[in-house]
């Protein structure tokens, strides 16, 4: 039987999802604790992979096993044999044909970041600190330019193996808020799919434009000419989070 698992984890301490010869993995940590429960080599995968250091609000990942557990008792069962910054937050028999791979329609991610004269050190497991001030105004501004079809080459890491960089971003958003001297940021982007390095390398592209670093056109002219060097600084990945997948229907019941 295939099964769905709802999954939060703080990817301070790991290389990404993916499993990796020289660090470890969210995915080997998942796969130890799925052979541990069903006493045979499982395969767990996910809806994605999370570079190294990013976090995730609600991965999403599928696997298929034999067992007599009920399907909504697996997460407690995954999460005796979890560490404590990897956690089932929900399990559920898979729907007919599921991959949580090729069936996901929309991903969102966030990338936090705060303004701030001084540095918060309990902001700084999930967000960047950025020293000094941007514009607000033309950090909202600058966000509708990534909407829509585009060739995100120039916000993809070089060397990308992908076999397009076309990607379409139904949505970013910006939300902000103010607190002891900081101003938090939150950049919402929620798209088909994205290409290695992307989200914090828009994130990095909206901040250089608040800050007057670039402006406008280069940033329309890079969506049209890959041109690396028109865009900013890809971001640091402890401010980006997977923050939900979306497939079209409830997988897990859940409000």
């Amino acid at each position: 039987m295939r099964y769905a698992l709802l999954i939060s984890y703080d990817g301070t301490n790991y290389g990404g999802w993916q499993i990796q010869n020289n660090c470890i993995s969210v995915q080997s940590k998942m796969e130890e604790a799925a052979q541990d429960l069903f006493g045979v080599k499982t395969s767990v995968v996910a809806s994605g992979r999370t570079d190294s250091g990013v976090h995730a609000r609600a991965q999403v990942c599928h696997l298929d096993a034999d067992t007599t557990i009920p399907p909504e008792k697996l997460a407690d069962a995954f999460n005796m044999r979890l560490p404590e910054d990897i956690k089932v937050l929900a399990s559920a028999l898979a729907p007919e044909n599921f991959d949580c791979n090729r069936s996901a329609k929309k991903k969102t991610y966030c990338y936090r970041m705060y303004l701030s004269p001084r540095q918060h050190p309990l902001k700084d497991r999930y967000s960047v600190w950025v020293k000094g001030g941007a514009d607000l105004d033309k950090l909202k501004h600058i966000s509708g330019c990534f909407e829509g079809e585009h060739d995100f080459k120039a916000y993809s890491k070089s060397g990308s193996t992908a076999k397009t960089t076309v990607r379409t971003i139904y949505s970013v958003e910006v939300k902000t808020l103010q607190s002891l001297g900081a101003t938090d940021i939150e950049i919402y982007v929620t798209g088909s799919g994205f290409l290695y390095n992307m989200v914090r390398t828009i994130a990095g592209t909206m901040l250089y434009f608040a800050q007057g670093v670039i402006d406008e056109e280069q940033i329309k002219k890079s969506l049209i000419t890959g041109d690396r060097e028109l865009v900013g600084k890809t971001m640091p990945a402890a401010g980006l989070t997977l923050e939900s997948v979306d497939y079209g229907l409830n997988i897990f019941n859940l409000k």
